[in-house]
């Protein structure tokens, strides 16, 4: 105990490794795990690359405290195993740090996006360094001082404006969080935010504890490993915790981290929008073919046909993006929260430069929708409509009315507008005079008898007159 005490090796240490290596391989999986079953998800989205910083930073953090506490009994001699790289850069700036930059980061986004109702005036790949920036300058004043000794252990001075870095950065996240604490959010986001500043919370107060155990008490060798033990565990335990997609990919979290009878496939199934997504309408009578393509294209059948059809001409983009419009259009007006949600998944699938199904509008049209003062107005997206249906009746309508697809949708409406007429029809089902004979009966050999037995009842009443 005496030895492995201040120079790492105990068996408790190489078990709080392997609780930690448990730790980190369950957050890859559940980081990975809804890409990898929804494929199509763009990879140039901001959300998606604070997912991947979010486990890099606590992959940085565990790996810190590792070599930092010196739990393998490594000699640090060595310029890699110094106390400075670990203890104060990649466990500071590049790994707690970067954790609750990254949820500063959503919330930020989440502000802007649901109380000011547009998009942030800083992008994520800008303001996430910005944020992260003071702890940088924190991390290189430590540097400068080098208050840290040989066991990587702090001078009792320094740990207070330690403590207040780590402060200040929760306070930002409460400060953010209290100002979209009335936002009605679909996808649990807030519940996350407030889970992130309680487990952060909760995590500085006990590092503290195993902190100030750890520097103070060197000369009691079952605090040093007790204390090493729990802060590994601890964070573990934390960064578990702390993971959260549902404020960075709500459709994707609902998507692939729920359980099969839960998924959405559409944004607008997710939002809880009736009679969205490739359910068909009941037909109620025959679509009149000759009205101008705008007009065809609010009935959903047509809708339907002409999304398959551009599809097979690898050319859906744009029908994609007049359908989930017009999913948008079903959210009155005075429910702004679902409006943004679903305006930012079309922004963020359609409209982006680069994005996963880009519309091809004008410069000026993608920059009034990007730098709307209002995400949940009504007439967001006319002028791109309008622009995309014109490009459509010039290169795809002509095509469709001479394809198979426009036969099948010709056929299927008639055939509905007979169904409908054939279940509506009035049946008059009063008794009348039957002209069939016995003889012409299909069933004769059935109701023979009764046949006969009618007719001679009508000679006996003949012979009797």
């Amino acid at each position: 105990m005496a030895s492995c005490a201040l120079g790492g090796g105990c068996p408790s240490d190489y078990v709080a490794i392997a609780i930690s290596v448990l730790a980190i391989t369950l957050l890859f999986a559940r980081a990975a795990f809804p890409f990898l079953v929804h494929r199509d998800t763009n990879a140039k989205s901001s959300g998606f690359w604070l997912v991947i910083i979010q486990v890099i930073g606590s992959f940085n953090l565990l790996l810190s405290l590792v070599m930092s506490i010196n739990f393998l009994g490594w000699n640090k001699q060595k310029i890699w195993h110094s106390c400075y790289i670990w203890a104060v850069w990649v466990e500071g700036p590049f790994g707690f740090g970067l954790l609750l930059s990254c949820r500063i980061t959503q919330a930020f986004k989440l502000y802007h996006m649901f109380v000011k109702r547009r998009f942030p005036p800083v992008r994520s790949r800008v303001l996430l360094p910005l944020i992260i920036l003071p702890w940088i300058g924190g991390a290189a004043f430590i540097h400068i001082n080098k208050p840290l000794n040989h066991q990587c252990h702090m001078q009792s001075q320094w740990v207070i404006p330690v403590v207040c870095i780590h402060g200040f950065y929760i306070a930002i996240l409460i400060g953010v969080t209290w100002a979209v604490r009335h936002i009605e959010f679909k996808f649990h986001e807030f519940k996350d935010l407030l889970l992130g500043i309680i487990v952060s919370s909760i995590a500085v107060g006990l590092w503290i504890a195993a902190y100030i155990l750890n520097d103070v008490h060197e000369d009691i060798h079952w605090v040093q490993v007790a204390s090493r033990f729990f802060l590994l565990v601890t964070a573990s335990i934390m960064v578990l915790v702390f993971f959260s997609m549902s404020v960075s990919q709500p459709l994707l979290s609902q998507i692939s981290l729920r359980r099969r009878d839960l998924e959405f496939p559409t944004m607008g199934q997710a939002l809880g929008i009736h009679d969205t997504g490739v359910f068909m309408q009941a037909a109620t009578e025959s679509t009149d073919l000759s009205q101008p393509l705008d007009k065809l294209l609010l009935d959903k059948r047509f809708r339907l046909s002409f999304m398959a059809f551009a599809d097979s001409c690898l050319a859906g983009e744009s029908i994609h993006f007049y359908d989930e419009v017009c999913e948008l259009s079903k959210i009155p007006t005075a429910d702004p929260v679902k409006r943004v949600y679903m305006a930012r998944h079309i922004i963020e699938k359609y409209i982006l430069s680069g994005a996963e199904m880009e519309v091809n509008i004008s410069h000026r049209t993608r920059q009034e929708i990007l730098n709307t003062l209002d995400l949940a107005h009504p007439d967001l997206f006319n002028h791109a409509i309008n622009e995309l249906i014109h490009l459509m009746k010039t290169n795809l309508v002509n095509d469709y009315w001479s394809s198979v697809y426009s036969v099948r949708f010709k056929e299927e409406s008639l055939r509905q507008s007979d169904g409908y007429k054939l279940e509506h029809m009035v049946w008059d089902f009063s008794p009348r005079l039957s002209s069939v004979q016995c003889s012409d009966d299909p069933f004769q050999q059935e109701h023979m008898n009764r046949c006969n037995s009618s007719r001679r009842s009508n000679v006996l009443d003949l012979d009797s007159r």
